[in-house]
């Protein structure tokens, strides 16, 4: 009995020893142990220069454009009724993309919308996540078919390139008959309205805005790369291109489309941007899980002078596990200065970057590798002035509503949570 018992255990021990190394030669052969890529840049022009939009899109692929903000907001209930009041005022098309959509009253109404408007005639296209929509029961879909809705699903799982079911599309647009664009980090689901389970005492925070201008052909282009992507036939349509002022406000959009360690968008949108603060960074992320060079360039801009502040969730978080590794990142910037604050009331999901008194940053993308990374995103950064003073209030409302983390607090934080689970699931997210 006792031999019997011997040979098992020596034969789990060479089946993990064999995992182990099979896992460790993917990982290398993949480069996770590979040094990432850097920005360090001199004489950075300042947000005020003239010069800096232009170099910004060009190191970090974005589309140069013009538009301007016509309306902004920040509670769950006003996103989702302002996507529903835009579905409804559709005469031609509607387009739309996103990642995340759960069963609920959020996504009931949503098909009853479109589905409504694609019974009148609007020729609507959706673009959803295949993972991100999984919870979704076929008839779902098969409802919103028969109704005249075309449905694509973003990267399928395909047998023959498994690994490439990693790769999502992120993003959260609607474009209504090629006139204006809702664009901003909310799914359809009813989680924006708190979860008991992750402790939510209130609707989750989340920005949405409303743009027109020229940036909304630049978009519906950016659309139609998905849809023919996922198996649709691209119809850019006939409709008159306006004559816009020339005047309006400059808005880079930056698509972070299938973004590798040596071409992330999102990373040097977001590194070079802070590079170039010279008063201000204020930086917002559900999923903060900063690389050491974000890290570093945090630090050395609040070294400089800069008011250097992190708005992130607590432990009411919908990923306990990324929060316990995002906790566990707070050191090395605590000690540098910067200051760290926790959304108390529920889930904070708006992402966001403030830069000085001119230069705002919003869209999809979190502070994470998975955005840097792995997703397909779509953000915009702009000096329009109508977002910046909106997303500065959103900013000061929700640090009077957050708690700061103390490097006290941190040095005494969880040593399972936080240093061991906390560094596994860093480790690991950065390879996924």
């Amino acid at each position: 009995m006792m031999s019997a018992l011997l040979t098992i255990l020596q034969w789990l021990f060479w089946i993990i020893l064999g995992l182990a190394i099979i896992i460790l030669i993917s990982l290398y052969i993949r480069g996770a142990f590979r040094q990432p890529v850097k920005y360090e840049v001199q004489n950075a022009p300042s947000p005020r220069d003239r010069r800096f939009p232009i170099a910004l899109a060009s190191i970090t692929n974005s589309l140069s454009s013009s538009g301007f903000a016509t309306d902004f907001w920040h509670e769950p209930d006003r996103i989702q009724q302002a996507r529903l009041d835009a579905i409804s005022s559709a005469e031609k098309t509607i387009h739309f993309e996103t990642f995340f959509m759960t069963p609920g009253k959020r996504a009931n109404d949503f098909a009853a919308a479109i589905a409504e408007r694609a019974a009148a005639g609007v020729k609507v296209k959706l673009v959803v996540d295949s993972y991100g929509t999984k919870k979704l029961p076929k008839r779902y879909w098969k409802r919103l078919e028969a109704a005249g809705v075309q449905v694509c699903f973003f990267n399928k799982f395909n047998w023959r390139a498994p690994a490439n079911y990693a790769g999502r599309t992120h993003r959260k647009l609607l474009i209504i008959d090629s006139k204006f664009v809702l664009i901003g980090g909310a799914g359809i689901s009813d989680f924006w309205d708190g979860v008991d389970k992750f402790g939510d005492t209130a609707p989750w925070l989340d920005v949405e805005m409303r743009l027109e201008g020229e940036i909304v052909g630049v978009l519906e282009g950016i659309f139609m790369q998905h849809w023919t992507y996922s198996g649709g036939v691209a119809n850019l349509g006939k409709e008159v291109i306006k004559d816009y002022p020339a005047d309006n406000p400059l808005i880079l959009v930056t698509p972070g489309t299938n973004p590798t360690y040596r071409a992330s968008p999102i990373k040097a949108l977001i590194q070079n941007s802070i590079i170039c603060a010279r008063s201000r960074v204020w930086l917002a992320s559900p999923y903060f899980l900063p690389d050491k060079n974000t890290r570093k360039l945090l630090i050395s801009a609040k070294k400089l002078g800069a008011d250097v502040r992190i708005l992130t969730t607590s432990d009411r978080c919908d990923k306990k596990f990324v929060y316990y590794a995002s906790y566990e990142e707070y050191g090395d910037l605590l000690k540098g200065g910067v200051e760290i604050y926790e959304y108390q009331p529920s889930m904070i999901h708006a992402k966001m970057l403030l830069i000085d008194d001119q230069w705002v940053r919003t869209g999809s993308a979190n502070c994470d590798p998975r955005s840097f990374f792995h997703n397909d995103e779509l953000d915009i950064s702009t000096a329009e002035p109508k977002l910046l003073h909106n997303i500065e209030q959103v900013f000061a409302e929700a640090f009077s509503k957050s708690k700061q983390v103390s490097l006290s607090e941190w040095r005494n934080r969880s040593f399972w949570k936080h240093r061991i689970i906390g560094r596994l699931v860093s480790f690991f997210q950065w390879q996924l």
